[in-house]
């Protein structure tokens, strides 16, 4: 209304789009009408929403809340016992970079304006609202309140936008667009050229995934059905395409673009019982008198199968963390501690000898001491080996933190990392063999602490492949409320479930997981488990994003190990006789192993990891195409249960 100042230029205005406030605040959908438009501000285009009454009279409070600048938190829509710090991995360096512009209260109520520079996806809805349900994503991960169109035009505001940005249909989701600049080279090429789906280049995907843990998962689920299927081939029964053109810039409002239809090709046969054994007992039958291991992979068996008793764990962790090489004599094992608590020592001096004066210039080392200091004050506080002030386990986590930065400088101190070691040192009451076992740890988990999160997002993609083969319905249903990325799975994979088992489990759960039977997902297979077993509790109930992430969350020391573990296994045995599965499953269980036809080239998978399960392996590899045919695994040993 009025005249326009002469900074603001408006481009396209529509009115009749509702947008729809937290329902779970006040126990209603509230929906509030207004206008969308896009206006130019001092040249710079954004995408605008005000409600229709400006008066404040009716007006809602305030419901997308930005960062207030000075590190206050930002507002979450998360329960409140929920820990907001496991929603991403807080580094230093990320800490350090400057927070992106949030995105910026106009002044009205509850209005809000978005830079289209800012725009990171747009999500034309499937739901009962249909068509005319719009989500967008900024930039930093922040989904804002959903757009409803009631009187259409959705494509006229697409094609308003379009003069400013790029908005490229997910190749994945035809209701999926992500905004890119116009001169952005990568997608001067269309998608299909890209060739999204070869082998080669499936983290291409992930290249076009800007980091959605950014924030809060709330950014990451409305990304959620760009990942779904990301990594499987295009001309899989799982990918059908309607009729209309999947590549048009935008579908019209009758069009939907294509779907991905389940089609539940896979039948899978009956689950396996398996049972768990003793816990290994008897360490001095498998030294020979040299005290070399004669016996490795059977060793690596009877831990997989019933754990360590306390007394012998202190010994058989070094060996399943590579602090001593299983083919090593009892002579080697005493040089080899010579020289690493020597090596260890050498580190710990180069960060105790930095003077004040010299930190106060290092806000890199700054940084990770003052994370390691308010971790290191959280951790297992319950157990007696860290309880209490002054405590020397304390300041030993401390230590060992400190000097693992020295030795990997470049990953440095990581939220998560403390909980690794604290079970590690209540073990081997040992300042430096704590150390090594944690790098060996951290040789198996490192990637789950790199800043891009690659690693952390190839474990859900796989983890939700291997639900969709086992459990197409509740991944359905967890698609429906938007969390199909199944993020809230992420403080599990990124310890080890840590948090969701008592300290005690945790020592079995680990043995059990360190000898990478029967394969070296497993961690994943448990996954599948938990949330089979959950499936009851959330299929059919109203559970949506929040609350199953908040269902989730207070599983946490409810859940029985054992029962878990035999879960797994079944699954593991159940998907690795099926035959119909997609390669893409078998590679996630280590079943297919790409290599060469001539028997000496190297697999993926060291071959000791499935000895276990030879057997099914055979029939695994029956399922990889023909060309493959020279991967039988026939010539490994059968299997042996202890």
């Amino acid at each position: 209304g009025g005249m326009e100042p002469e900074n603001r230029k408006l481009i396209f205005e529509k009115e009749g789009v509702y947008l729809h406030t937290n329902a779970k605040r006040s126990n209603h959908d509230t929906t509030i009408p207004g206008f969308i438009r896009i206006v130019e501000r001092d040249g710079e285009p954004a995408l605008e929403w005000s409600p229709v009454q400006d008066d404040g009279k009716n007006a809602p409070a305030v419901f997308y809340t930005k960062k207030d600048g000075e590190g206050g938190e930002e507002e979450t829509k998360f329960d409140p016992g929920y820990e907001p710090d496991w929603a991403v991995i807080s580094t230093v360096k990320q800490s350090r970079e400057k927070e992106r512009p949030p995105v910026r209260d106009t002044g009205h109520w509850g209005s809000f304006s978005l830079p289209l520079s800012e725009l990171y996806s747009l999500r034309r809805a499937r739901f009962s609202l249909g068509r005319n349900f719009m989500v967008l994503t900024s930039r930093g991960g922040d989904p804002l309140p959903p757009l409803h169109f009631h009187r259409g035009g959705t494509r006229e505001l697409l094609r308003a936008m379009q003069r400013y940005i790029r908005l490229a249909p997910s190749p994945v989701d035809g209701r999926l667009f992500l905004a890119y600049p116009h001169d952005s080279g990568a997608l001067s090429q269309s998608f299909d050229e890209l060739q999204l789906f070869d082998d080669a280049s499936s983290d291409l995907v992930s290249r076009f995934i800007q980091d959605p843990y950014a924030t809060t998962f709330g950014g990451f689920s409305k990304v959620t059905n760009f990942f779904r299927g990301a990594l499987r081939p295009p001309e899989s029964p799982l990918h059908s395409r309607t009729p209309s053109d999947p590549h048009a810039p935008h579908p019209a409002d009758d069009e939907p673009g294509f779907e991905l239809i389940t089609c539940q090709g896979a039948e899978l046969g009956p689950r396996p019982v398996v049972n768990r054994g003793q816990p290994l007992d008897n360490w001095e039958q498998f030294l020979d008198p040299e005290g070399r291991i004669t016996d490795p992979q059977k060793v690596k068996e009877l831990v997989f199968r019933g754990g360590i008793v306390p007394a012998l764990r202190k010994e058989v962790w070094k060996f399943l963390l590579g602090f001593y090489p299983w083919n090593s004599t009892a002579k080697e094992r005493e040089d080899i501690i010579r020289v690493k608590t020597d090596e260890y020592f050498r580190m710990k001096v180069q960060w105790k000898s930095v003077s004040e004066e010299q930190e106060m210039r290092n806000s890199l080392l700054r940084g990770y001491r003052s994370l390691i200091e308010r971790d290191v004050n959280r951790t297992d506080r319950q157990n007696p080996f860290f309880s209490g002030n002054e405590n020397p386990g304390l300041k030993l986590l401390h230590d060992v933190l400190m000097t693992y930065c020295m030795y990997n400088f470049d990953l440095g101190y990581v939220q998560g990392m403390s909980d690794l070691l604290a079970p590690l040192l209540f073990v081997t009451q040992n300042e430096v063999e704590s150390f090594w076992c944690l790098t060996g740890f951290m040789e198996l988990v490192h990637q789950n602490f790199e800043e891009s999160q690659e690693a952390m997002k190839q474990q859900l993609l796989q983890l939700s492949l291997l639900l969709r083969a086992l459990d197409p319905e509740l991944c359905d249903y967890l698609d429906s409320q938007d969390s199909g990325s199944l993020c809230f799975c992420f403080r599990w994979l990124l310890i080890w479930y840590k948090r969701e088992f008592s300290f005690e489990d945790i020592l079995s759960l680990w043995e059990v997981l360190w000898t990478r039977l029967p394969c070296a997902n497993f961690h994943l297979l448990m996954a599948c488990a938990i949330l089979e077993s959950q499936r009851g509790e959330l299929i059919g109930s109203n559970h949506d994003f929040n609350t199953i992430l908040k269902h989730i969350n207070e599983l946490t020391m409810k859940l029985d190990l054992q029962t878990v573990l035999l879960e797994a296994e079944g699954i593991y045995l159940q998907l690795a006789q099926c035959k119909e599965l997609p390669v893409k499953v078998h590679e996630v269980l280590g079943l297919y192993v790409a290599s060469s036809s001539d028997e000496g080239s190297p697999d993926l998978e060291p071959k000791e990891t499935d000895t276990l399960l030879s057997r099914t392996e055979v029939r695994g590899a029956a399922a990889c195409p023909p060309s493959n045919s020279s991967h039988t695994a026939s010539h490994r040993p059968p299997p042996t249960y202890p």
